[in-house]
């Protein structure tokens, strides 16, 4: 009996959204729905053999797995985790899988982080939120919202999600701009996108919007002086992950309006604590990490996560990370 434990499942439909029933007697599924503490890890899961997570919103950092002693396989969503020591791992005989989404025909349109994306885009320059709430206060049209026609889009990262973020931009009239340490210039030419150093990404955006991974060389990506070299009615935009944009530093420059704003769906902690600077400010619209939070995104995920542990049952494991 393979006792398998699903982390995070915030909202309660994993159990929903998958057929669990597919691994029959073999697994017994326990659903975690409230976040563990980093202090409770080790005593609340010591006792399963195997953990589904979901992508880094819980850290198992080597010194927790390290006391995990019956763990035999990890499945997390996605084929990269930077909140697991996968290395560490692997070298300890676990078996660590993933999901991509081939088992399924792709979803038409853009990603769903991409519509999130653009979802923080409008509700920064229009005001949503802010003129929604005077609204409800019995205040009306409180200030002048934005015109993404003529404005310039600015992309940090032109990978598949930076390049989606492309056609819905042209289509409000957008200019588009992108940087990245290793840009593919050739890309960006084909997408009509014009490929700009840093410095000018900063200076030229009207919307900078961040589509990166999270690693040692993206951390702190965008601090104090990038954001100063922004323009005071720019916007910030950040649904890949928090520590790309140095956290103190933002908050100051939404503070001191250096910048007009920012949409954000990823922080350094998440869940958001409730104590958190960023909930004191009005100008800046807070979303948690719903990037790819979807119905039909967490379906597919879940549904290669019981196919991952069925052939690892099986004895012929897939999407091996690393591997």
């Amino acid at each position: 009996m393979l006792r398998i434990a699903v982390l995070d499942d915030y909202q309660q439909v994993a159990g929903q959204l998958a057929d669990w029933r597919r691994l029959g007697g073999s697994a017994e599924v326990v659903f975690f729905h409230e976040p563990i503490a980093a202090s409770s890890l080790v005593a609340t899961l010591r006792d399963f053999d195997a953990l589904v997570v979901m992508r880094e919103r819980t850290a198992f950092p080597r010194a927790v797995l390290n006391d995990l002693d019956r763990l035999r396989l990890l499945v997390t969503t996605g084929m990269r985790n930077a909140a697991v020591d996968v290395t560490y791992l692997r070298d300890k005989g676990v078996v660590v899988s993933g999901t991509n989404g081939s088992s399924t025909p792709a979803l038409p349109g853009l990603p769903s982080p991409v519509e999130v994306a653009f979802a923080l885009v409008l509700a920064t320059t229009k005001r949503v939120v802010l003129e929604d709430q005077a609204l409800r206060d019995g205040r009306w049209q409180l200030g002048l919202p934005g015109r993404l026609g003529g404005a310039t889009l600015g992309l940090a990262g032109l990978g598949r999600l930076g390049s989606a973020m492309v056609a819905p931009a042209r289509a409000f009239g957008m200019e588009v701009i992108a940087w990245s340490e290793h840009l593919d210039v050739a890309r960006a030419e084909e997408l009509g996108v014009e490929p700009v150093a840093k410095a000018a990404l900063c200076e030229r955006s009207d919307v900078l919007s961040i589509h990166l991974v999270l690693s040692d060389r993206t951390r702190g990506l965008f601090g104090a002086a990038e954001l100063a070299a922004m323009k005071p009615s720019a916007v910030l935009v950040n649904t890949s992950r928090g520590p790309i944009v140095e956290e103190a530093a933002l908050v100051e420059a939404l503070r001191r309006k250096v910048i007009a704003g920012a949409g954000l769906d990823v922080y350094d902690t998440e869940p958001l604590p409730a104590d958190h600077p960023l909930l004191e400010l009005d100008n800046v619209v807070l979303l948690p990490h719903l990037g790819y939070v979807s119905e039909q995104d967490l379906g597919v995920m879940y549904q290669e996560a019981i196919e991952d542990i069925l052939a690892y049952l099986a004895g012929s494991p897939i999407r091996q990370l690393g591997i």
